[in-house]
């Protein structure tokens, strides 16, 4: 009978059903899901009962997966991240950023699963950096389509947080990247900004005087509330998102709660 998709803000966002993730999925049906992702940018699904293996068997469906130098992992299947709030501090998540965006080729997506959530908080909010971008003046488009930015692990990981030598280790084996700051999505030719507050450090040959303020400004308009859905957590909910065209906020605002989830993330190609 095939999925059904109910768009949840008229920029970004849906709700998928009709489709169980802990089931081999028939190529028809897994078009479907893809399509609606890049079509709506992030999907949701709930009530999925999924093991770590299918989740990571489900993800690598839409290409190679990344397993993360820092964030934990599990033991059983390195792909899959443990976003736990008993193994580490996840304030580092509660600002926007696109997934590992310090990579020569960054993530394509994610496909984050809810284990365990707080009773209230822990909302997550994905903006679209494409609807950010057809909002700016033409002349404006015409200038950042020039430049250029800088993408450092280092911004979004400080070092009284995180274990000094494998920190020390991803910095050396990541370097910092530079990617074009207005990029283009390889399937529907959609221009997006793609500079965050999480990794981007600075404007290729432009002084951080004058730096600065144009990424804050790019910063705040990209997540202005007519680009955004956020997303009120359910245990089995399934987020499925396009990195290369949004960025995502974890609310950190739930005190001592337990908070769970498990990220599988999907390798991508260099931005153009």
């Amino acid at each position: 009978m095939g999925i059904t998709i109910e768009p949840l803000t008229p920029a970004i966002g849906a709700i998928v059903s009709g489709v169980d993730l802990a089931q081999p999925l028939d190529a028809q049906t897994h078009r479907d899901i893809e399509a609606a992702m890049i079509d709506r940018q992030v999907i949701f699904v709930r009530d999925q009962a999924i093991t770590e293996r299918q989740q990571r068997d489900f993800a690598a469906r839409f290409g190679p997966l990344h397993v993360h130098p820092i964030y934990p992992r599990s033991k059983a299947v390195p792909e899959i991240m443990l976003l736990d709030t008993a193994l580490n501090d996840l304030r580092d998540n509660a600002l926007w950023h696109s997934d590992v965006s310090f990579l020569e080729t960054p993530a394509l997506g994610a496909v984050l699963l809810a284990r365990k959530v707080p009773p209230l908080g822990g909302d997550t909010l994905w903006a679209s950096a494409t609807a950010a971008y057809d909002a700016l003046p033409a002349t404006m488009k015409t200038w950042l389509a020039t430049l250029s930015a800088t993408h450092d692990l280092a911004k979004s990981f400080p070092p009284d947080r995180f274990d000094a030598a494998a920190l020390e280790a991803a910095k050396r084996n990541n370097p910092p990247m530079v990617h074009p700051v207005i990029r283009t999505h390889p399937v529907t030719g959609r221009k997006a900004i793609y500079v965050s507050e999480g990794f981007t450090t600075g404007i290729v040959g432009m002084e951080p005087a004058m730096a600065d303020p144009l990424l804050t400004m790019l910063y705040t308009h990209i997540t202005r509330p007519e680009f955004t859905v956020r997303w009120k957590w359910r245990a089995g909910d399934v987020a499925i998102w396009d990195n290369r065209v949004t960025q995502h906020y974890a609310t950190y605002d739930y005190g001592n709660a337990h908070r769970v989830m498990n990220r599988a993330t999907i390798m991508g190609d260099r931005p153009f």
